[in-house]
C-alpha cells in the first residue's frame, strides 16, 4: 500500500517563514561550473559504456567543501543550505544532458550526416530547456502532493547530505580523494602512457577460437560497477560472456569453411585479406558483424519491456497529473516562499519559443513544411509523454536506474513508423533528410525526459530544504543552458582527437566536388604536420553509394579519396596507419549504435532479421527467468572488456556489505563518494587528454614510455595499479562505513 499524500504537518529543514540567502551569484556560478565538469566527465562515460551516474550528490557535497573552505581561509561568510542547495541545483544538470547528447547525437555519422556544433548543440539546449519547462507544472503534484508516496531516492539522499553539511564537511575527503586517484591514474594512462590501459588476451588456445578476455583497467568503469552494485554489474558481466565466450565462438566453429560473407557481412578487403570471410575475421569483426545485431535486438527488446512493465504506472502518472491539475486550478494561489513557481505564462511561452526556433533551425531536418510541423507535433506529444513518464519513475526508482534509453528506443520506433506510414501514403516525402527528422525528435525527447527526471529530483531535495521552486527553476535552466553549449563541444572535441585518418583502403571512384561544399584539413594523427591542405568533406550513409563504405571522407580537388576519417565514437581502426594504437581514445557507444540500427534499419528496409529476432528472443528468455533483460542486453552489445572492470567493482561492494553485515546507507556512503570520485577523475582526466589530442606536439613530448622498462608499463602493472584500487575502495567502504 502507498503511503498517503504529504500531510499539512510536514515542516522543511528552512521553514517557509525564514528569508535565508539563495539566489546569489556565487552558487549560480560555482554550480554551472561544476555542472559543466561533471557533464564532461558523463560524456565519457555514456560513450564508453552507455551508463552514467547522477551528480547531484558529489555535486552538493562539492558545494559546501568549496564554500566551507573559502569560507575558513578568506573569511567569508559561510553559505546557506539553500545556497548549497541552487548549486547542486545548476550542477545536477550536466550528467543528465550528457546522457542524452552522447545517446543520440553521434548516431549523425552513423546515418550519413556530419556530425558538427549547430546540430549538437542545438538539439542539447532545445531539448535539455524543454524538459525542465515541461516539469514546472508538474511539481506540485509529484513533489508536493505525493511527497509520501515518490520517495526520490537520490534527491531525498542530497538532501541529507546538504544537511548534514552544516554539521560539518568531513565526507568530502572522500570524494576528493577519489577525484584524485582517479585523475591520476588517467594521466598515467591516457597522456603519460605508463600504464596501459586495456588488456586483451585471445582463447584459441583453450578451443575457443574467435573469443578473447580482458579488461579496460580504469577508474570510472571499477567506480560505476560499485555504484550500480553486485547484481547489475553480475548481469551485465554475464551478457558479455554469453557474447564473447559463447556466441562468438559458436560462429567461428560453423563459419571455418564459408569461402564467401555470411550476411549481414560483405567483401572488406584489407592488407590483401578479405575480413568479410569468417575464417579471416578477429574478434573486432564478428563484433562489428554479428555480435552488434543480436546485442541491439536485445537491447531494443529490453526497453521495450521495460515500458510496456512500466504502463501502468505511465498511464497512472498521466492521469494523475491531468486530474491535479484540473482540481487546482481554481484553488486560492499560496503566498508562501516554498511554493512560488514560474509564471505559467513564462513557462508557456517558453516552450512554444523553443518549439518554434527548433522548426526554423536548418540544419535540425524539420523546417517550415509539413514535415517540420508534424514533426514539432511528435516532439510536444512524446516530450511532455515521456517527461511525465521519467519524473514519475526517478521518483519510485531514481535517476541512475530511469530507463531513459527505453523511453528513447520507444520514441524512435514510434517516429519512424509514423514517417514511414506517412511517406508511403504520399503525405510527405522520404528520403535521407527524414532519418535527420527522425533522429532529432527523438535526440530532443531523449534529453528532454533525461533533464525532466533531473529536475524533479533537484525539486524533491529543496521541497525538503525548504527551498523557493522559483529560484531552483531558475537556476537549473541556466546551468542547463550552459551545460548543455559545453557538452555539445566536449562531444565534438573527444570525437575529434580520436578520429583516425587514414589512406589505407580508399574507394577507388570519383567524387563531383562542385556538390560539395564543406571544407576540413587533418587535425589529428602522423599526417597533421605535414598535410595542411584543405579538402572537401563527404559524409555518405551505408549502401549510400556503390563502392563506398559509409562513412566521412576527405576529397581532393580532383574528386579522389584522399582519407577516410575513422571517428572515436563507433570507429572500427584500432591504430594509425603509422602503427600507433588509439584503442584508448576509441568509444564503443552502444545505446548510440543502437539509434543510428533502428533508423537505417526500418527506413532501408534491411535489417539482418533473423540476428535481431536472436537478441530480441535472449531479452524474453531472461525476463522468463526473472532475469532484468536489460542489464544483461547492455553486457551482450559492450564488449566483454568494459563489463569486467564494472563486475570487479560490483564484487567490491559485495565484499564491502558482507563484512559490514549491512548495505551501505544508500548513495551517500562512504564507499559511493569515493567511487564518484574515481569516476569524476577519471572521466575528467580523459577529457584533458582528448583535448591535448589537438597539440601533437605537446602530447608526444608527455609520452613518458621510453623512461620506463617494458615491465614496468606492461599487462602486470595496469593489472596492479586497478587491484590497488580495488583494495582501497574496499577499505573506505568497510572501514569508513562502521559506526
Amino acid at each position: 500500500m502507498s503511503s498517503p499524500p504529504e500531510s499539512k504537518d510536514f515542516q522543511p529543514f528552512v521553514p517557509a517563514s525564514a528569508t535565508p540567502p539563495e539566489f546569489t551569484l556565487a552558487p549560480i556560478i560555482t554550480g554551472t561550473l561544476l555542472g559543466i565538469i561533471f557533464g564532461a566527465s558523463s560524456m565519457y562515460l555514456v560513450l564508453k559504456v552507455g551508463l552514467t551516474v547522477s551528480a547531484s550528490i558529489p555535486v552538493a557535497v562539492l558545494a559546501f567543501a568549496v564554500f566551507r573552505g573559502l569560507s575558513k581561509a578568506f573569511g567569508l561568510r559561510q553559505r546557506s543550505p539553500l545556497e548549497n542547495n541552487i548549486v547542486q541545483t545548476a550542477g545536477s544538470a550536466g550528467e543528465s544532458i550528457a546522457f542524452g547528447v552522447g545517446l543520440v547525437m553521434p548516431a549523425l555519422l552513423l546515418i550519413g550526416f556530419d556530425i558538427d556544433a549547430v546540430k549538437v548543440m542545438t538539439v542539447g539546449v532545445f531539448g535539455a530547456l524543454l524538459g525542465i519547462l515541461m516539469m514546472i507544472p508538474l511539481r506540485r503534484v509529484f513533489i508536493v502532493q505525493k511527497h509520501g508516496e515518490l520517495k526520490y531516492p537520490e534527491g531525498t539522499a542530497c538532501a541529507e547530505v546538504l544537511i548534514a553539511g552544516e554539521k560539518g564537511g568531513a565526507t568530502a575527503g572522500l570524494l576528493f580523494a577519489g577525484f584524485g586517484i582517479g585523475f591520476l591514474v588517467a594521466v598515467a594512462q591516457k597522456i603519460f602512457k605508463v600504464l596501459k590501459e586495456e588488456t586483451d588476451h585471445a582463447l584459441e588456445g583453450i578451443g575457443l577460437k574467435g573469443g578473447s578476455i580482458g579488461g579496460e583497467w580504469t577508474a570510472p568503469l571499477l567506480g560505476v560497477g560499485y555504484i550500480i552494485g553486485p547484481r547489475i554489474a553480475g548481469i551485465m558481466v554475464a551478457g558479455g560472456v554469453l557474447a564473447y565466450l559463447v556466441i562468438a565462438p559458436t560462429i567461428v566453429y560453423f563459419g571455418q569453411g564459408q569461402t564467401e560473407p555470411l550476411f549481414p557481412a560483405e567483401h572488406r578487403m584489407k592488407d590483401g585479406v578479405d575480413h568479410g570471410i569468417i575464417k579471416n575475421m578477429d574478434a573486432g569483426d564478428i563484433r562489428s558483424f554479428y555480435i552488434l545485431y543480436i546485442g541491439a535486438g536485445a537491447v531494443a527488446a529490453g526497453g521495450i519491456i521495460s515500458m510496456l512493465k512500466a504502463l501502468p504506472v505511465i498511464v497512472g502518472s498521466i492521469s494523475s497529473a491531468f486530474r491535479d491539475l484540473r482540481g487546482g486550478a481554481g484553488g486560492a494561489v499560496t503566498r508562501l516562499r516554498t511554493d512560488r513557481d514560474m509564471p505559467m505564462s513564462v513557462v508557456l511561452f517558453g516552450a512554444l519559443g523553443l518549439i518554434v526556433a527548433l522548426v526554423v533551425t536548418p540544419a535540425l531536418g524539420l523546417g517550415l513544411n509539413l514535415s517540420g510541423i508534424i514533426g514539432a507535433v511528435m516532439v510536444v506529444v512524446f516530450g511532455f509523454l515521456f517527461v511525465t513518464v521519467s519524473a514519475r519513475l526517478t521518483g519510485e526508482i531514481g535517476s541512475t536506474s530511469n530507463p531513459i534509453s527505453g523511453m528513447t528506443v520507444a520514441t524512435l520506433l514510434l517516429v519512424c513508423l509514423i514517417l514511414l506510414a506517412l511517406g508511403e501514403s504520399g503525405v510527405i516525402g522520404l528520403g535521407k533528410e527524414t532519418k535527420l527528422l527522425a533522429l532529432t525528435i527523438a535526440g530532443v525527447v531523449c534529453i528532454a525526459c533525461s533533464n525532466g527526471g533531473t529536475t524533479a529530483q533537484a525539486l524533491k531535495t529543496g521541497h525538503l530544504l525548504g527551498a523557493t521552486p522559483i529560484w531552483q527553476q531558475y537556476a537549473i535552466l541556466i546551468g542547463s543552458l550552459m551545460s548543455a553549449l559545453v557538452v555539445g563541444l566536449v562531444l565534438l572535441a573527444m570525437n575529434q582527437a580520436g578520429t583516425i585518418y587514414s589512406k589505407k583502403n580508399l574507394p577507388t571512384v570519383t567524387v563531383d566536388v562542385s556538390k560539395l561544399t564543406a571544407k576540413d584539413r587533418v587535425l589529428t594523427g602522423p599526417y597533421a604536420e605535414s598535410d595542411t591542405a584543405e579538402y572537401h568533406v563527404l559524409v555518405v550513409a551505408d549502401k549510400e553509394m556503390e563502392g563506398v563504405p559509409g562513412g566521412r571522407y576527405l576529397i581532393d580537388g580532383s574528386g579522389k579519396f584522399a582519407y577516410m576519417c575513422d571517428p572515436a565514437v563507433n570507429g572500427k581502426l584500432k591504430a594509425e596507419d603509422n602503427g600507433e594504437s588509439k584503442e584508448g581514445s576509441k568509444f564503443s557507444a552502444p545505446k548510440t549504435q543502437l539509434v543510428a540500427f533502428i533508423i537505417n534499419g526500418l527506413f532501408d528496409k534491411n535489417l539482418p532479421w533473423g540476428l535481431v529476432m536472436i537478441g530480441v528472443l535472449i531479452a524474453i528468455t531472461l525476463e522468463l527467468s526473472g532475469v532484468p533483460s536489460l542489464p544483461f542486453a547492455v553486457g551482450v552489445y559492450l564488449p566483454l572488456a568494459s563489463s569486467v572492470p564494472i563486475f570487479l567493482g560490483g564484487m567490491v561492494r559485495w565484499a564491502v556489505d558482507l563484512f559490514r553485515n549491512r548495505p551501505e546507507e544508500g548513495d551517500s556512503g562512504p564507499g559511493v563518494l569515493l567511487s564518484s570520485g574515481y569516476i569524476a577523475g577519471g572521466s575528467i582526466g580523459a577529457v584533458i587528454a582528448a583535448f591535448l589530442a589537438f597539440a601533437p606536439g605537446v602530447q608526444k613530448s608527455l609520452e613518458l614510455t621510453k623512461l620506463f622498462p617494458a615491465s614496468m608499463t606492461g599487462d602486470y602493472a595496469s593489472l596492479s595499479m586497478f587491484g590497488l584500487m580495488m583494495v582501497v575502495l574496499f577499505w573506505i567502504g568497510w572501514k569508513h562505513g562502521k559506526k
